[in-house]
């Protein structure tokens, strides 16, 4: 559950009946929940996220073939961070401390530059701004260009959605979403362009139960509602669901599920799943498939969401 008590490591936030907590490690979403219903799977303040749970990926999400990628006539190579995989996986910052920009009861704005540093000499500036209110949680990301050269840029959100105490293999997910990307076995990256799931086992256009099934899959193409809204749905068999939305600057969802018997299980859960808002799918910086360049002084910004 959310502890309210103050801590320099992680923010409460309430309003109404929800409360969260957000950490200043990579900007993490902690812990969500409604009238004491989990919303997210959640870990210890001051511990290091398993599987990077809540964290934000940026400047790219996921991963990046050799750390190696060319952008306006330029070669870089970025740091191997997944050594067995030899790919730079999951950006800048999600192992770094952001600052507080401004500080609410039911909302908290962080902030981050990066740039200069190994493979990566774009100067950009991120924030991320987690608020409550009627309709649940709504965070918006803004990545600004501070340098005098153009950027590369993509982003991602590794958010754990839980509904309520029910095992995952007890709850339906329901994907709006039109394509996927395959990926190879051995390193997660991209094997294809993009395939239809229509009546495929990985077609979640109606709700499915995710009894033993395993996803590590990027999809696209996601259906918005009347609003422009897309939703994804985790419905428990006794209660109403979570939802994660997105708004169109994000028009990608990894779907993962932490799984004991692919030796990624979440602690004290077992089998658990992420719903990961992602603005292009892996490998982006070389495919360029959603990738965002930023202009000097040019800044990008999208939404996202999770309610009950």
């Amino acid at each position: 559950m959310v502890d309210d008590a103050p801590s320099a490591l992680s923010h409460s936030l309430r309003h109404g009946a929800y409360r969260a907590d957000v950490a200043a490690t990579g900007a993490g979403l902690r812990a969500l929940e409604h009238a004491g219903r989990r919303l997210t799977e959640t870990w210890e303040a001051g511990v290091k996220p398993p599987l990077s749970a809540g964290l934000v990926l940026a400047p790219w999400p996921n991963r990046t073939r050799d750390g190696r990628f060319t952008f306006d006539g330029e070669t870089h190579q970025l740091e191997i961070t997944e050594p067995a995989r030899n790919n730079a996986s999951h950006g800048l910052v999600r192992r770094r401390e952001w600052d507080v920009a401004e500080r609410s009861d039911s909302s908290i704005t962080h902030t981050i530059d990066i740039g200069g540093e190994q493979g990566w000499p774009f100067a950009l500036r991120l924030t991320a701004r987690h608020s409550l209110g009627d309709d649940g949680l709504t965070v918006t990301h803004t990545a600004t260009n501070i340098g005098d050269r153009a950027a590369p840029f993509g982003m991602g959100v590794h958010s754990f959605v839980r509904a309520g105490d029910a095992p995952l293999d007890e709850c339906t997910l329901r994907l709006s979403a039109g394509v996927r990307l395959p990926l190879d076995s051995e390193r997660n990256l991209p094997s294809g362009g993009p395939v239809p799931v229509k009546g495929t086992d990985l077609d979640f256009a109606e709700a499915r139960s995710l009894s033993g099934v395993w996803l590590d899959t990027p999809f696209s193409a996601l259906v918005p509602d009347a609003d422009g809204i897309a939703r994804q749905y985790l419905t428990p068999p006794d209660s109403a669901a979570t939802v994660l939305w997105t708004d169109a600057n994000f028009p990608w969802v990894q779907v993962f599920t932490a799984d004991p018997d692919h030796d990624q299980a979440y602690p004290d859960r077992g089998r658990a799943l992420a719903i990961e808002p992602m603005t292009c799918p892996p490998d982006a910086l070389n495919s360029g498939v959603g990738l965002i360049v930023l202009q000097p002084g040019e800044t990008w910004t999208g939404q996202w969401g999770i309610s009950a």
